[in-house]
């Protein structure tokens, strides 16, 4: 009940529908017993193994046997003014009638269940894509990328064909088997025992089943998001693969997870295959042991049930099959596609430990200083990053932050906008703990460009405005031009409505580079935090960018993290981080007369 409650959860804001569903389901359920009902009296007083009955007694809807005998009064009263022949045209017309009405309370009920299926995946899609939009960035770091596009593509899909698929039938064939056993129990409730103490066994056996197929699922899942995490990493790094002659190896390692992943679909499959002849196995094993109680009952001259009741309730046993024999197909896909809800779910309930104090306070501007006190960081508890850090940054002030790989200078602005939280320490803005700031204010403050521009399959006017509503295209145009990139925008083909493709893929690095500072420029931040922004280029496109950045830098406090010193030289003061300690600082002719690491960095880059 707690697994199908994951489910049913996303479906209660569609309960009109499954309402109006289900009213149409029991409507048609109620139909076709009409049918059976109209058909089995009527042979036996058509074909005399039944007396016809020619006085009617009050009905009582309470009673059974008022409702029978009354029932069978009608249609004797047919066959006696309509003639035999007649009377089976009577009949015959009512039943299609009841068959049209069938029919169409059925489509009905489907009618209704088309926004429910669709919509219960649209609110799960949107959920999800929220859900990991305010994740934090250490959640990405601990799970492979394309193993979580697997969870918001395949496993939803799953989800849509394993479970939304079969709630159909959900609503549908337990109603149906609800009042075809009603029917029967009337009919006979003795042979009904029987198919009573069948059921648990039935469901012990399905039961075993859909268990084994779950566990099996997850690990198919699994093994599926694997498969996705091998295409994106092949994709991205497709150049270094070529230069390297490596498509063999990531191919064989591509080709081996695949076998693992088809020998894993296959045992799925033979698992879910089972449901429709072991429903019907079960079920030919009921029908006969009915066919041989209740022929004993009648052979035996038993009053309770007479030659045509038995043939009615076999036919009705029979309608029960195909219900059975459907929801027990349901039931696998629905353990199957559970796997799925799970590694679903395992993104909706991820925790979010960057959270926003209650009555978290409002900062709309930066006044006075960033302060780091005592800062210690770890991303995992045997490795730490930074080690008492303390470092003050004020207002209009520009600092650099240099040292080898590793040394942690990404990670020390990082912490700014709370991309991550500290383990020991404080960071203050204006002298309050940044964690005390609302959220989305706090990270308002602030512009990134870094190494990989970060831009979208989309317009470059849409990629300078990413993040602003109700822009006017002239400041979009006047940042770009902040950022030297307005000539080169205007010599595209559409000039500001040129598609730039994925990542930016149709332009050159220098070009991706300067879209990033130009949304920097229209952000118009008060902090500007820069992450090796020039690092990837070449030495002219190095010029215009650097150029850019000190059109974007003017009038802001920065923190530039730099890999080339040259383009620091200006800055207010000059960090250098070793092994996460600040192990020297100053103005760049100051350190370099240290003779220092910073001396030594410089000389490594100078010759």
């Amino acid at each position: 009940m707690k697994d199908f409650y994951k489910i049913i959860k996303f479906i209660f804001p569609y309960k009109f529908y499954a309402g109006l569903n289900i009213i149409f389901n029991i409507l048609s359920t109620i139909f076709s017993l009409f049918s059976f009902a109209l058909v089995i009296p009527f042979l036996g007083i058509l074909f005399k193994s039944q007396p016809l009955v020619d006085t009617n007694i009050p009905l009582d809807l309470m009673d059974t046997a008022s409702i029978e005998h009354n029932f069978n009064f009608w249609i004797s009263n047919i066959i006696l003014s309509k003639g035999e022949v007649n009377a089976l045209v009577t009949i015959g017309v009512i039943v299609v009638v009841a068959t049209f009405f069938k029919t169409l309370t059925m489509y009905m009920a489907n009618h209704f269940m088309v926004p429910i299926r669709n919509g219960v995946v649209k609110d799960i899609r949107n959920l999800l894509f929220e859900k990991v939009i305010i994740l934090p960035i250490s959640y990405f770091s601990e799970d492979k990328k394309g193993n979580i596009i697997a969870r918001m593509t395949n496993d939803v899909q799953e989800i849509e064909w394993g479970i939304m698929s079969s709630l159909e039938m959900i609503f549908r064939d337990p109603i149906k088997i609800v009042f075809y056993l009603g029917t029967m129990i009337i009919i006979s409730w003795k042979m009904t025992l029987f198919v009573f103490i069948l059921l648990p066994l039935v469901g012990l056996i399905i039961g075993w089943v859909g268990r084994s197929l779950r566990k099996t699922s997850i690990a198919g899942q699994t093994q599926m998001g694997n498969l996705m995490a091998q295409i994106d990493e092949m994709l991205s790094g497709l150049r270094i693969v070529k230069a390297f002659n490596a498509e063999r190896h990531i191919s064989g390692r591509f080709r081996e997870t695949n076998d693992k992943y088809t020998g894993l679909m296959n045992k799925i499959n033979r698992k879910r295959f089972l449901a429709s002849p072991m429903s019907e196995f079960m079920a030919t094993i009921a029908v006969v042991i009915i066919m041989w109680y209740g022929g004993t009952m009648v052979l035996g001259g038993d009053a309770s049930l007479s030659s045509q009741a038995l043939i009615g309730y076999l036919i009705i046993f029979s309608q029960i099959i195909a219900p059975a024999k459907t929801l027990s197909s349901s039931w696998y896909n629905i353990k199957k596609a559970m796997a799925s809800v799970d590694r679903v779910n395992d993104i909706l309930n991820a925790k979010n430990n960057i959270t926003e104090k209650q009555g978290a306070k409002n900062i709309k501007d930066f006044e006075n200083s960033i302060e780091y006190q005592n800062i210690n960081f770890s991303y995992t508890e045997e490795i730490p990053v930074l080690k008492d850090i303390n470092l003050k940054i004020n207002k209009g002030q520009t600092i650099a932050l240099v040292g080898q790989s590793g040394s942690g200078k990404s990670t020390m602005v990082d912490l700014i906008p709370r991309f991550y939280d500290l383990d020991i320490g404080e960071i203050k803005i204006d002298g309050i703990n940044i964690k005390d700031y609302k959220l989305n204010e706090l990270r308002e403050l602030m512009g990134y460009v870094n190494q990989s521009p970060i831009l979208f399959n989309d317009t470059i006017y849409n990629n300078i405005a990413f993040g602003k509503e109700n822009i006017n295209k002239e400041a979009v145009i006047e940042a770009a031009k902040v950022a030297n990139a307005h000539d080169f925008i205007m010599e595209t083909e559409n000039g500001y409505e040129t598609n730039i493709g994925d990542s930016g893929g149709k332009l050159s690095g220098g070009q991706r580079q300067r879209l990033s500072i130009a949304r920097a420029v229209l952000k118009n931040p008060p902090i500007l935090i820069l992450d090796e922004a020039t690092s990837a280029l070449d030495t002219e496109s190095e010029k215009l960018v650097q150029e850019a950045l000190e059109n974007l830098m003017k009038n802001r406090t920065s923190i530039v993290i730099a890999h080339r010193l040259s383009t620091i030289k200006k800055a207010d003061c000059i960090y250098v981080m070793h092994e996460g300690k600040i192990v020297e600082s100053g103005k760049h002719d100051d350190l370099l007369a240290k003779r220092g690491i910073y001396h030594k960095l410089h000389n490594l880059q100078n010759g």
